[in-house]
């Protein structure tokens, strides 16, 4: 207590008595057990009144010692495997953590990453996918502010991901990667890319292109070939030298049959080579017998205009045309679907076209929506007009069922400009996006589908949807999301089939190394989702003498979904059906022979340098685990810092105060009373 606040106390019980003094003891007539039993409970009333208003406080000092943070992040991942690591791996990790000098020093955490970063469970080095740069940016957000060494035990082969070495300065840690590999430089062939679409046509022919590498001192000789099962469709002599370590490869290659083609592209390895895994890749082919084209008419330019076509045509099935009204009426034939873009009275002679064929429509309107004309030509919905504008946000209708949506965090894409007031649709509708103020839904209709006179019709009532496209690539690095939604709406528009109260979403073929994931909706008689059924995957090789097994699907961010990645390659039929209700649905899926983990030869040391250098760090190989401890324990960024605590206690608790207060007043007034002085 400060020395103060002790002259106030003091001050406080010498002014308390003098007032006591004066009031009960100066001048007076009473007896003398009376007045002074008077002047006690004056006195102690003043004085804790001016206690109460110095309110005297203890401050205590605690110094305590902090550590600093040490994150062991080791690649679980299966190139350590084929790499013949895991030992290495195990015994630098078991060496870190057990050394006392360093738990003396440091609080050691402990993580594993491949696709994703991990708090440690177990290392089984069986992660399909490895994301160093994602793994370290997670690191980095956990621990940011204060002074915290990395140490990455990995092989440094990423697989998923933008380039880590270029990433330190960001990450804002030291990164001390222990190498987990060999750096000797072996002479090796590999298929390093191969660039082919998803989807193909029918009786057309699709391009090929492959990248092949050589890392040696010779001059050798390979040949590359793609099959189809043991047929050769191409094949072309190629040399390499240390001169000319990269060759590029083109081709076309006809689409013959509808359905899933898979090839197999493969460069015949030279002798002795020691990994021939990546020599070569399987890749598969969907053909499709017919192309969608869809037309986006717009009088204006606009981003919306650009992000539609990029996020649509990242489907290969599809084409997109930017058309003004003028040119659709000559080309209307051509489209299958049409995006009427901000329409007004320009619009007139595209819109009767429009319906005289009978065209699916997609209308997207905002700040330049001439509503008037719009709410004049139609009465499938109206708007409100009262030519002002308002920016809302979207909130994600978990009971839409026309098509699976998976929610890419609508709440928090920035807001949509539309126009304010009320707005409604006159037809049975669904309802997949509402708008909402600050978090509040607002029931009104950001996005909706229907169908009138035997045709589908979508309204999304807010323009500057590319904000969207670029906030979804901030969060999750890619533009796959936003584009994924936007292509199940348009497949949705363009498709012909009913409404089921079970719908499936899948792909027609998985890389072996991918997630492999069908999802499922279930809908009650109302088609309201229901999410307390039990739904079962019935999932049956195609190969002979093979059985079916089962699989539960579970409920996951308002979906059905079974996680089946892992499975052998093949083609699979499966069936999602009800436990009680006969509701069934199902399809086939064919998962590729590939491998991205079994593609490396060696560590690449290069990347993992510059990481080390980059960050301020430094690059260790697992034979020199006791130089990186000493490194650690001498670097004097990581001290242990003396911090203080200061904590400020008042003296005497109020309510004792204020019940101490009660008492004396109390007796003053008793004794006063029971004398006949009051």
């Amino acid at each position: 207590m400060q020395t103060e606040t002790i002259a106030y106390v003091c001050l406080a019980g010498i002014t308390a008595l003098l007032i006591a003094l004066f009031q009960y003891i100066y001048k007076s007539k009473l007896r003398a057990p009376l007045k002074y039993s008077l002047f006690a409970a004056r006195a102690i009333t003043l004085f804790v009144i001016g206690l109460l208003l110095i309110n005297p406080k203890f401050e205590s000092l605690t110094l305590f010692n902090e550590k600093p943070n040490l994150v062991l992040a080791i690649d679980n991942s299966q190139s350590i495997k084929y790499l013949n690591q895991t030992k290495n791996a195990i015994d630098a990790l078991d060496k870190l953590k057990s050394n006392p000098k360093l738990n003396e020093r440091f609080n050691i955490e402990t993580y594993t990453f491949g696709k994703e970063l991990n708090l440690i469970d177990s290392i089984t080095f069986s992660e399909g996918q490895s994301n160093i740069e994602k793994s370290l940016q997670r690191i980095g957000e956990i621990y940011k502010g204060s002074v915290t060494p990395i140490l990455l035990l990995s092989d440094g082969n990423q697989t998923l991901g933008i380039d880590y070495s270029n990433r330190a300065s960001k990450i804002k840690q030291p990164i001390y990667p222990i190498i987990l590999g060999d750096s000797t430089l072996y002479a090796d062939l590999s298929i390093k890319q191969l660039n082919v679409n998803r989807f193909a046509f029918l009786k057309n022919r699709f391009p090929v292109e492959a990248i092949l590498n050589y890392t040696g001192k010779e001059t050798v000789n390979s040949e590359f070939r793609i099959k189809s099962g043991d047929q050769i469709l191409f094949k072309r002599a190629v040399q390499f030298s240390p001169s000319k370590s990269s060759v590029i490869i083109s081709t076309d290659l006809s689409a013959t049959k509808v359905g899933v083609k898979s090839f197999k592209a493969e460069l015949v390895p030279m002798n002795q080579e020691k990994n021939k895994n990546n020599n070569t890749k399987n890749f598969g082919i969907e053909i499709i017998d017919q192309k969608t084209n869809i037309a986006i008419i717009s009088e204006r330019l606009h981003p919306d205009l650009g992000v539609l076509k990029k996020a649509i045509e990242s489907n290969e099935q599809r084409t997109v045309s930017i058309v003004t009204p003028k040119d659709y009426i000559t080309r209307g034939e051509d489209f299958q679907l049409i995006i009427l873009y901000q329409p007004n009275r320009a619009f007139n002679t595209a819109i009767e076209q429009i319906n005289k064929q009978k065209n699916n429509v997609f209308f997207i309107t905002g700040d330049t929506t001439d509503w008037v004309y719009l709410n004049q030509i139609q009465d499938n919905f109206k708007q409100a007009v009262t030519n002002q504008t308002e920016s809302y946000q979207a909130s994600l209708n978990r009971n839409y069922g026309n098509f699976i949506v998976e929610d890419i965090n609508f709440s928090n894409l920035p807001p949509l400009k539309s126009e304010f007031g009320e707005f409604g649709i006159n037809r049975p509708h669904d309802i997949l996006l509402y708008k909402t103020i600050n978090g509040i839904n607002t029931e009104l209709i950001m996005l909706a589908t229907f169908e009138t006179e035997n045709t589908k019709r979508a309204i999304l009532n807010g323009e500057d949807i590319w904000r969207w496209r670029a906030q979804s690539y901030l969060e999750n690095k890619s533009f796959e999301n936003f584009d994924n939604f936007i292509n199940k709406l348009i497949q949705y528009l363009s498709s012909t089939k009913r409404r089921n109260r079970l719908q499936i979403d899948y792909q027609s073929f998985y890389n072996g190394n991918e997630d492999i994931v069908i999802s499922a909706q279930f809908f009650n008689k109302s088609y309201e989702f229901d999410g307390n059924s039990a739904l079962i995957l019935d999932l049956k090789p195609q190969a002979e003498n093979s059985e079916v097994r089962q699989f539960p699907l579970l409920v996951t961010n308002g979906n059905y979904r079974a996680d089946l990645t892992g499975l052998k390659p093949g083609k699979y039929n499966f069936t999602v059906r009800h436990s009680t209700e006969s509701i069934a649905a199902s399809g086939v899926f064919e998962v590729l022979d590939y491998n991205v983990e079994k593609q490396f030869l060696n560590a690449d040391l290069s990347k993992l340098k510059r990481l080390g250098e980059l960050s301020a760090g430094n690059t260790y190989f697992t034979n020199n685990i006791d130089g990186l401890i000493n490194n650690l324990l001498g670097d004097s960024r990581y001290s242990i810092v003396q911090k203080s605590t200061k904590n400020i206690v008042p003296l005497i608790d109020i309510k004792f105060l204020l019940g101490l207060i009660a008492l004396s007043l109390f007796l003053e007034w008793f004794v006063r009373k029971y004398h006949g002085l009051i």
